[in-house]
């Protein structure tokens, strides 16, 4: 399954948490943006508990981050 995860940050720290959370495996993308939002990234696991886990003890673990919102990719056809 895929998901982004939309993060805020503390100020200033947007562009060491994208570097931070490149690094963790299951994070095929993480870039900074602009928004009520300040990094987004889109991440990989084989079970929705499995998503948690990235993004519960590893995405929130970053320091500098202050809200996640994880949206799981979803297929409608």
């Amino acid at each position: 399954m895929q998901a982004y995860v939309l993060i805020q940050t503390e100020v200033g720290k947007a562009a060491t948490v994208v570097q931070s959370i490149r690094d963790i495996p299951g994070v095929t993308v993480a870039e900074d943006v602009t928004g009520p939002y300040d990094v987004i990234v889109r991440a990989e696991a084989r079970t929705m508990d499995e998503m948690g886990q990235l993004v519960v003890a590893r995405i929130q673990a970053v320091a500098g981050i202050t809200r996640t919102l994880t949206c799981p990719v979803v297929n409608l056809q």
